[in-house]
């Protein structure tokens, strides 16, 4: 499939049924720098014809179409064999090409880590999520929360390129002395939530050691200030944060802690892959917690691309366009952990896992 230019991935953003704070950007609301270094098509009305089309809505895809956009929206789509462009239409032929929704990124981050080092890529991560095609995002979890919402108004105000953004506060968890807000009681929760949503925040993220009188603290708090709240959690288990009101779930089996032989209320058991080797997905207490959800209206995010990673073997091909974006250093150290993880293959139980997480 051919990608397109960014100007299209641009262009091409479709609404969805999301109050987002602020709408896809448009030529004519950029400064004109960004103009001049992004937009190749200023017309307030094109058509790109002879395109594949990929709507999103599970239907077939269709060949031979065009589309008509008008002011920065999707105004129609027909055959191209039998529709004529309006005559005030910048008409663009894209054969072979294949043009799809904006893409909604669920777990997102504006910063990287690494096993040395965790860097904020202000510049470069919303460039990378429109070059990929990601027209919004959800930042899950935050390591400068003041990076993001500035990069949020920039973004509105046009003089920066990006994605739609929800900006997600700062992790919440148990002790800590690392980067993450260490809260010690449901007082902490709420002073931290109501801080983070008077500064504009749409999510707050609590992270694996939180106790559950914090967590519901910060649900509560949460909600009454009109924000959400997702977790990647251990101390709580899942089928816990759904009854205390939460509104997403993090990672799925891999910081899931319901299954955990002999965990103790409010305490991560610590390695959950070690506990999971005999795990029927299809057994009472698996679909407990999937009823649980579903009754509660609590989504997950699987994340399962990240976990994939450290399978043997996955991706059975790397692209060369991504370790080209990476810095030497960063590229290195990835390249030596797939040599390991290749290395250990034969002793790894992260294949029979990531088959269980997938289910």
């Amino acid at each position: 499939m051919k990608s397109c230019t960014l100007l299209t991935i641009l262009a091409l953003t479709l609404t969805i049924g999301l109050a987002a704070p602020a709408g896809a950007q448009s030529a004519a609301d950029l400064s004109p720098n960004l103009r001049e270094a992004y937009v190749e098509v200023p017309e307030r009305v094109v058509a790109l014809v002879n395109v594949r089309v990929i709507d999103g809505t599970g239907a077939p895809p269709r060949d031979g179409q065009t589309i008509v956009i008008r002011d920065g929206r999707i105004a129609q789509i027909a055959p191209a064999a039998t529709f004529d462009p309006p005559g005030d239409a910048r008409v663009i032929d894209l054969s072979g090409h294949t043009v799809i929704p904006g893409i909604v990124g669920l777990h997102d981050h504006t910063f990287y880590t690494t096993a040395a080092r965790r860097v904020q890529i202000t510049e470069t991560a919303p460039r990378l999520y429109l070059a990929g095609g990601v027209t919004t995002i959800r930042t899950t979890g935050s390591y400068h929360p003041y990076s993001e919402l500035n990069l949020r108004r920039a973004i509105g105000a046009g003089t920066q390129i990006g994605p739609r953004m929800y900006v997600t506060g700062p992790y919440i968890t148990g002790a800590t002395t690392g980067y993450m807000t260490s809260i010690s009681s449901p007082e902490d929760a709420r002073r931290v939530v109501a801080y983070w949503a008077e500064e504009g925040v749409d999510w707050m993220k609590a992270y694996t050691t939180i106790g559950r009188a914090e967590l519901e603290a910060a649900i509560d708090e949460a909600h009454a200030r009109g924000i959400k709240v997702t977790g990647h959690l251990c101390s709580v288990s899942f089928r816990e944060a759904v009854d205390l009101g939460i509104d997403n779930l993090e990672h799925g089996l891999f910081t899931n802690s319901d299954y955990a032989a002999g965990k103790r209320p409010d305490v991560c058991p610590g390695n959950l892959r070690e506990r999971h080797p005999d795990l029927d997905m299809s057994s009472d207490e698996v679909q407990a917690t999937f009823r649980d959800m579903v009754e509660g209206g609590v989504p997950m995010t699987s994340t399962l691309a990240i976990y994939e990673l450290v399978v043997p073997g996955r991706p059975a091909e790397l692209d060369q366009r991504m370790l080209d974006v990476l810095a030497p250093e960063v590229r290195d150290e990835y390249l030596k952990m797939r040599e390991q993880i290749a290395m250990n293959a034969e002793d790894s139980n992260w294949p029979e896992y990531f088959s269980q997480a997938q289910a």
